[in-house]
């Protein structure tokens, strides 16, 4: 085994990212900047710069404003004996979706609205594997948040939270999209993703938010200590909307379950010499997991499934939410020996 292939086995066990769950602040030292050697700057060309940075920086803050003034009126605080977090409204007769361990084991929460109501909230189910629950108020005509697609996420793209840290309602904080599919050790959930907007206790369950006002996730997480400063992590939407179909419709919810945790293989194809630019690289294979009965392992990339293309994690999510317990899938697999196909009987994952 190479050097190279063993430093990435290390990296795919060791998980994407490392969290401390110490919040601990502390002051970085930043070097004096220097000189350097450019143009001679006119004051022509400088008030031009100029003024093109204030234009900039003012479109960036017109949209700031307006999204926050459209969704915060949306934005909801959910508490129970022991805790309290945020919320976000999804259907006008008062459906809110929140974070699980916002909810805890209740079975009624307050929830208080930004009309400064605060009404009783029947919590309809939660789904603990992906920290989502949906809770009821018995109100009607209420604003509701736009929902996006969380597939179809792009690194780098504008990020917003709004929720009620410490207990100040419905703040706004701003970042970007700083990774998707991510599995960060100490959290106990995958497939989240990370953003820089500030996210702190009290934000849980809250949206964040896209540039045109869509709700892409609901924030779940943040670690702290050691230099961790930015790294929060906020559940799919597209996640949490399936979880609010199945309660509406069916009034359970059922998740079909494969097994395995991967990275997307673009993330670090290039790194790795891997024989391929898309698709998902297997990191751990769970014991005992329908991936494993049907043989799948660490290090398999998968291509296909059920005939369809799998570029990235968003498109397996996309797939898998389509399919029951029980059902089939049909998997594409590379490995060293070349191309297999492999079967996999999906289980049903626990969501409570």
């Amino acid at each position: 085994m190479t050097a190279q292939r063993a430093t990435f086995i290390v990296a795919l066990a060791a998980g994407v990212a490392i969290g401390i769950a110490v919040d601990r602040s502390r002051s970085d030292v930043v070097p004096p900047l220097r000189a350097t050697q450019s143009s001679p700057v006119t004051p022509t060309s400088a008030s031009a710069a100029t003024s093109a940075a204030i234009a900039a920086q003012s479109q960036e803050e017109a949209i700031t404003i307006r999204v926050a003034r459209e969704i915060t009126p949306t934005v909801v605080s959910v508490s129970r004996q022991g805790g309290s977090g945020s919320g976000v409204i999804v259907n006008r007769d008062g459906v809110v979706v929140t974070n699980a361990h916002v909810v805890g084991s209740a079975k009624t929460v307050e929830v208080g609205l930004a009309d400064g109501r605060t009404l009783r909230g029947e919590v309809l189910g939660r789904d603990q594997s992906i920290d989502v629950a949906v809770v009821r108020v018995q109100a009607q005509n209420l604003p509701t948040a736009p929902v996006g697609d969380s597939d179809r996420l792009e690194v780098g793209q504008s990020a917003i939270a709004i929720g009620n840290p410490l207990g100040l309602d419905r703040t706004v904080t701003t970042g970007v999209i700083s990774a998707v599919n991510r599995n960060p050790r100490g959290v106990g959930l995958d497939g989240l993703i990370q953003t820089d907007a500030a996210i702190s206790p009290g934000n849980s369950g809250g949206p964040l938010v896209d540039s045109r006002g869509r709700v892409i996730g609901i924030n779940t997480a943040v670690l702290a200590g050691q230099g961790a400063s930015g790294l929060g992590f906020a559940v799919p939407i597209n996640l949490a909307t399936d979880v609010v179909r199945q309660l509406m419709t069916t009034g359970r919810i059922t998740r079909a379950f494969i097994g395995i945790n991967y990275v997307d293989v673009d993330v670090v194809a290039s790194q790795f010499e891997l024989p391929v630019r898309e698709g998902i690289i297997i990191g751990r294979v769970e014991p005992g997991s329908p991936a494993a009965r049907a043989g799948l392992r660490a290090q398999d990339i998968i291509v296909r499934a059920n005939d369809t293309a799998i570029r990235n994690g968003g498109d397996l999510r996309k797939l898998l939410r389509t399919l029951a317990p029980g059902d089939d899938l049909q998997l594409e697999v590379r490995r060293p020996s070349g191309r297999s196909r492999i079967t996999v009987r999906l289980g049903e994952a626990a969501t409570s």
